[in-house]
């Protein structure tokens, strides 16, 4: 493979939305998905009202890369082996002591070492972007309430979980007004978004003017969809994309063969009727990948057309992406430029390395101090000596499965289209594919 990604290569650019696209603001965005949980829980549910309540502090339990065990309760992190490197009982952490009888050296239970990539299942969740990590801080504190008065070892809520994403999230939400999450985010989109900047917009046409197809696959419904991009992007948004996909329901979208996820067409907003295939650009609902790519062949005329796609989900955009499709990936990843735990290396002249503004909002899960860094860690290698380093579980998915890593496309935005970023690789340092360049040092970037 070669050593360099340019997307003056690409035949056709893709997008996911959310956190993609789409930045939200998150000291706003993340109480708001918190709260239409907890609300539920608690109005709905019968759960502790204690929960409707969140301190500035508690929020340090956010950061990606964490598993839920569903049936204790239990918060880990793993390391790039599979081993645990640091758990929760709800948000209480456990001490080394511990977390090394429960769980020693082995791999975690439920760690898959075939693909190192364990998906979603009755047993356990793990959490990878934005979106999920308040409601990561809602389970455990849930595990909290319900063992505050007993010695409970066992727990069914994730069942109350799910029907609140159901009450909230559900395709007929946005127009029934349901739920606290689209009503809020229509009556206040400027508190929660953030409109793309005039750079970025300049570099979709730029790509449109290249003759790249422009294509824009998100899980989010269409009229969900619309409110986004008309706000980020203006009321002429469609003319950017070829082809819009909403309610793709990946990472289905990328395994799922064309019998088991068709392409629906849609009218209002509304989905219609069943396609056998994908036989022209245009505004669609579901679908798979495979018809995507029979109409991708057709629109470029090339038999193989290389496709890159852009996304902030390891576990729905980029490890399907590239291991269902082989296409290239461009994770976005904002603790790349998080203040206090990242800091850009200054290996190239700021004329190349593009030109974006480090948010002064802090992040949520910059750097968790229950938690560490979302790359590496530190472990006791045995009595008496100095800890070791050892890179998370999350940190080698993504050298595994993307091509390379940004902190954002605004990061990018105003690099030429043929800029050769040096794509992660079996044959290169860990940190590579990362742009700007990275190093680690203790768990941080120097």
């Amino acid at each position: 493979m070669a050593q360099h990604f340019s997307l003056a290569a690409c035949d056709v650019v893709g997008f996911d939305l959310d956190h993609t696209l789409c930045r939200y603001n998150l000291p706003e965005s993340a109480p708001l998905i918190y709260n239409s949980f907890a609300q539920y829980l608690v109005k709905e549910k019968g759960y502790d009202k204690e929960l409707l309540t969140v301190t500035p502090e508690d929020w340090d339990f956010c950061c990606k890369g964490l598993a839920l065990d569903l049936e204790d309760g239990t918060f880990i992190k793993l390391a790039d082996n599979g081993t645990v490197l640091r758990a929760s009982r709800g948000t209480k952490m456990m001490t080394p002591e511990a977390l090394a009888e429960a769980y020693g050296k082995k791999e975690w239970k439920h760690f898959v070492s075939d693909t190192g990539v364990p998906c979603h299942s009755g047993k356990y969740y793990f959490y990878d972007n934005y979106f999920d990590l308040p409601g990561a801080l809602l389970c455990a504190r849930v595990v909290d309430s319900l063992t505050k008065n007993s010695d409970q070892k066992t727990f069914d809520f994730w069942k109350d979980i799910v029907a609140g994403i159901q009450h909230n999230f559900k395709m007929s939400a946005f127009k029934e007004n349901s739920g606290l999450y689209f009503p809020e985010i229509k009556r206040d989109p400027g508190k929660y978004l953030h409109s793309c900047p005039e750079s970025v917009r300049k570099w979709l046409r730029q790509l449109k003017n290249a003759g790249k197809i422009l294509l824009l696959i998100t899980s989010s419904h269409s009229d969900y969809c619309r409110l986004l991009c008309e706000y980020i992007l203006g009321k002429d948004f469609e003319d950017l994309f070829d082809i819009v996909i909403t309610n793709a329901l990946k990472p289905g979208f990328f395994s799922h063969s064309p019998s088991q996820r068709p392409f629906r067409t849609l009218k209002n907003d509304e989905e219609q009727e069943v396609l056998p295939s994908l036989d022209k650009p245009g505004w669609y609902s579901q679908g798979n990948a495979v018809h995507l790519y029979e109409l991708l062949k057709k629109m470029t005329g090339k038999p193989e057309p290389k496709v890159v796609y852009f996304g902030d989900s390891m576990h729905s955009d980029v490890f399907p992406a590239r291991h269902y499709r082989n296409w290239e990936t461009v994770l976005i990843l904002e603790e790349l430029q998080g203040e206090e735990a990242w800091k850009p290396e200054e290996s190239e002249p700021l004329e190349k390395r593009g030109k974006y503004e480090v948010p002064k909002t802090k992040l949520l899960n910059t750097f968790s101090k229950k938690w560490g860094s979302f790359f590496i860690d530190s472990v006791s290698r045995r009595e008496n000596s100095e800890d070791s380093l050892v890179y998370t579980w999350s940190s080698k998915r993504i050298n595994t499965y993307s091509t390379i890593a940004i902190p954002s496309i605004e990061a990018i935005a105003e690099l030429p289209l043929d800029y050769k970023f040096t794509r992660f690789s079996s044959n290169s340092s860990k940190t590579a594919g990362y742009y700007p360049l990275v190093n680690y040092t203790n768990g941080l970037i120097e």
